[in-house]
């Protein structure tokens, strides 16, 4: 079994004396995983990093297997290493993807939008609002859509001003009626009236349903530590 092709490092971690085991995220085949030999070495140091760039060939006698990974190095994204929001920001997208997509598993939109994210954290852009566009994404990847077109109890497309917390809908205020406080508020990034919370109350709704859809209903863990360090900055921030 082979695989050539490109991608984005998402996790490394020692392995023996100088190997490491390495995963990359790749367009055409999502997460890939496998065995640098001297990965673990200085030499490869700064090549395996999280959000670097490489082209991998990997190699397994079974598809089931780890297998190898033979890296060169691509395009460096410096600017995640020298930026603390940067750092925190790749370091919380790559643990969500190793927590979420199963293995060689391909999700090119979440690719696409994972390297552009990546790119802009690099640049030292405001990607705050990206980020969080990028969490919706990863739920509906994973079969958890969010409606936020139109009021569950009128069908209104206009006005939208809640999300339930349990069905992931988007409700007006005519539609809320005396639930509204039972409801969570819907910012003007995902859709609703503009606010002086947008980056925080997003960050609630898309983190109530990371936890309630994803995490307890799927994969049976609790989030990655790396999310809640991210938010609590990027709400400090906003």
């Amino acid at each position: 079994m082979e695989w050539r092709g490109q991608g984005t490092v998402i996790a490394h971690r020692p392995h023996g004396e100088n190997a490491a085991l390495v995963e990359i995220l790749s367009l055409d085949q999502g997460r890939v995983a496998g065995l640098v030999p001297g990965g673990g070495g200085r030499r490869k140091a700064a090549m395996v990093q999280p959000g670097n760039r490489v082209s991998a060939l990997w190699r397994a006698r079974l598809a089931d297997q780890l297998g190898t990974l033979t890296l060169e190095p691509g395009a460096p994204r410096p600017g995640l290493m020298g930026d603390a929001a940067a750092l925190d920001g790749i370091n919380a997208t790559a643990a969500l993807l190793r927590f979420a997509l199963p293995e060689r598993d391909p999700h090119p939109r979440l690719a696409e939008a994972s390297e552009a994210l990546w790119d802009r954290m690099d640049a030292g852009e405001n990607w705050a609002a990206d980020y969080v566009r990028w969490e919706m994404l990863l739920l509906d990847e994973m079969g958890f859509r969010l409606d936020l077109t139109r009021c569950a109890v009128t069908g209104a497309r206009s006005g939208l001003c809640y999300v339930s917390p349990r069905t992931g809908r988007a409700v007006t205020q005519d539609g809320a009626g005396e639930f509204a406080t039972r409801l969570l508020p819907l910012p003007g990034l995902l859709g609703g009236p503009p606010g002086a919370r947008e980056i925080p109350d997003a960050l609630a709704i898309t983190g109530h349903f990371l936890r309630l859809w994803l995490a307890q209903g799927h994969v049976g863990r609790p989030l990655p530590a790396a999310r809640d360090r991210l938010v609590s900055r990027l709400v400090r921030a906003g």
